[in-house]
């Protein structure tokens, strides 16, 4: 008796119980590409409306809002989002070996040893003695006149420099 009873509910629910699932061809916003997607007539056109709504509606009243500071942007703030920029560094000799690029080196720390010298060997097989960092060609300028006075050749140059390290 059960079994006939269940089956009978089984058949009625099945007969009114339809889908109007239909196959429905969308465009990928991002990308351009069509994607077919298999689902209920009524929901497609819920999210239409959606869509329209979502369009009609000015960005000002979006729940959500990116502020963008009006302000300049201090050095600190630019130094944690580049750690390295483009700055420049004063270029003080060009020398042919490691061991006189050494020397230079030692001899430019006793004139001067609050700035900063490092040996860039891109040259190879020459070396470049280059010191401190600056954000501007401005800003190097009084420390190049105070170097040019020891090393004539001294000048300023472009060159990638740590954000924290910079005048």
């Amino acid at each position: 008796m059960k079994n006939p009873l269940l089956a009978l509910f089984f058949l009625i629910s099945c007969a009114f119980y339809h889908t109007d699932a239909q196959q429905i061809v969308k465009t990928d916003t991002l990308s351009g590409t069509k994607l077919t997607l298999s689902m209920d007539n009524r929901i497609d056109k819920a999210l239409s409306e959606l869509e329209e709504c979502s369009r009609e509606t000015p960005p000002e009243s979006a729940g959500t809002r990116i502020l963008v500071p009006s302000r300049e942007l201090s050095t600190a703030e630019i130094c944690r989002r580049n750690p390295r920029i483009q700055g420049f560094k004063i270029q003080i000799s060009v020398v042919k070996s490691n061991a006189e690029a050494n020397e230079v080196k030692t001899e430019f720390r006793r004139k001067f040893p609050q700035l900063k010298v490092l040996t860039d060997a891109s040259l190879r097989p020459n070396y470049k003695l280059l010191a401190g960092s600056y954000f501007t060609r401005q800003s190097a300028a009084a420390d190049l006149s105070r170097i040019r006075q020891h090393f004539p050749t001294a000048v300023a140059v472009p060159y990638s420099i740590f954000c924290v390290e910079g005048k």
